[in-house]
């Protein structure tokens, strides 16, 4: 496994580096991963959505292969990359989907309270993936103000819920233990609550 990751390492630098045979054979070492990246942000799509997991990742690819000046530090810091571009592609399309049914009723994506007040459980995060356009496009609302309070906590959110990476994978790509990711991943599944209950 060592081997395999410095193998890819080497190859995603080789290609920052402008090696297009690098590209070449770094594709088949990662296409797996993302496919499962994709999978996982489409896993709760709505239901008769047209966008599958390898067209995501052909999407995602094309952008990947314009990305620019990246130092790539390791595998998991291009899978964090990659899931980021997935995570833009699948919010212009909730983004698109909503300007569309401007004029009509949206669906209802965050759930009543007792007493009025919305309410979406974060604990369930891996089941928000994309529900609907609208439920999408107010996490990433709440993200992106997180992310002026506290980038860390933001990109913790990003990297596990958005891009499925493990504890492990999400601190070797910011550098921080596992524990401080779990600990930044509560804070921030609380921190989402209460913004979305407030949206």
């Amino acid at each position: 496994m060592n081997d395999q990751t410095s193998e890819t390492t080497q190859l995603l630098r080789a290609w920052a580096d402008g090696d297009q045979c690098a590209l070449q054979q770094l594709t088949p070492r990662v296409y797996r991963t993302l496919r499962r990246i994709a999978a996982h942000q489409l896993q709760n799509e709505r239901v008769g959505h047209t966008l599958q997991p390898t067209a995501l990742v052909h999407e995602a690819y094309l952008e990947l292969i314009d990305v620019a000046n990246v130092e790539w530090q390791h595998r998991a810091h291009f899978f964090a990359v990659s899931a980021q571009i997935m995570r833009h592609i699948l919010l212009d399309r909730a983004r698109q989907r909503m300007t569309a049914k401007r004029g009509g009723s949206a669906d209802r994506v965050i759930g009543k309270r007792a007493g009025g007040a919305e309410h979406l459980n974060l604990d369930e995060l891996p089941d928000l993936g994309g529900r609907r356009a609208r439920e999408l496009i107010a996490l990433d609302d709440a993200l992106n103000a997180l992310d002026r309070i506290d980038p860390r906590k933001a990109r913790v959110v990003e990297l596990r819920f958005f891009g499925g990476l493990s504890v492990e994978e999400s601190a070797a790509v910011l550098a921080i233990s596992p524990d401080t990711v779990m600990r930044d991943w509560k804070f921030a599944r609380s921190w989402l609550q209460a913004e979305l209950s407030r949206a």
